[in-house]
């Protein structure tokens, strides 16, 4: 006897749960954990790692299909596929005008989002973001590039708004993202990195907290000046 399908249980947000597994899935796919000839999980295990249900999986996969990251292949699975070139978004921070006008796009775009992610994030979100802060914390007391977990914690935020184009916009950023791995590292001492590793440490816990608090008030205001304070940072006077 076939056991019943899983029932799901009613949302406390405005978004679905099937766009919250689109979400998670998105990420995975952005951040690599699911590269280009992967397949993903099976629709069984989606049900039963997320707790949904079997229409709810495919719903996601449906949506992940249709924004281009994933192809279904008959009798076998659904595998990630190799993301299109963006066309509508090229950044390159190759100078100190493009870091600034990076930087003050990210403010806008990213202090909506916090405020947002405040408001939507769930447990598991929250407890990503911070391993990707400790990972951060490890490798600047190792004296080692920070680049990767600190990419990982503003993506991880966009994740947590619930909505897939904040997510998408991030990711066309790409490697302009963090724009100080596109910056000479010999132009500045290991000192000053590592003071600035520090102090991106403690703007990153100031976010990380008021998220936590679900006050987007809050998160807006402190992802809003840790950006400014990266430009400043980054672009000395």
């Amino acid at each position: 006897m076939t056991a019943p399908e899983a029932i799901d249980p009613p949302r406390k947000r405005g978004h679905s749960r099937a766009h919250d597994l689109v979400s998670s899935l998105t990420q995975q796919i952005l951040l690599g954990t699911f590269k280009p000839g992967d397949k993903l999980p099976s629709e069984n295990t989606l049900v039963r790692e997320h707790a949904v249900s079997r229409t709810v999986v495919r719903e996601a996969l449906s949506k992940l299909q249709a924004s281009g990251l994933v192809e279904p292949r008959h009798g076998i699975g659904t595998f990630v596929i190799e993301r299109q070139a963006q066309s509508g978004l090229r950044v390159g921070a190759e100078s100190a005008a493009s870091v600034r006008d990076l930087l003050e796009l990210r403010i806008g775009l990213e202090g909506q989002a916090a405020a947002l992610a405040a408001l939507r994030r769930t447990d598991s979100q929250l407890q990503r973001m911070r391993q990707a802060l400790d990972d951060h914390q490890d490798l600047a007391a190792a004296g080692d590039s920070c680049i990767e977990p600190d990419r990982r914690f503003h993506l991880l935020i966009a994740e947590a708004t619930g909505n897939l184009y904040f997510s998408e916009t991030m990711a066309q950023l790409g490697s302009g993202l963090i724009p100080r791995n596109r910056m000479a590292a010999d132009e500045r001492s290991g000192a000053k990195l590592a003071r600035h590793a520090y102090l991106a440490n403690l703007e990153h816990e100031a976010i990380l907290n008021a998220i936590r608090r679900q006050d987007p008030d809050a998160a807006r205001a402190a992802i809003c000046l840790h950006l400014s304070n990266s430009r400043d940072r980054l672009l000395p006077e």
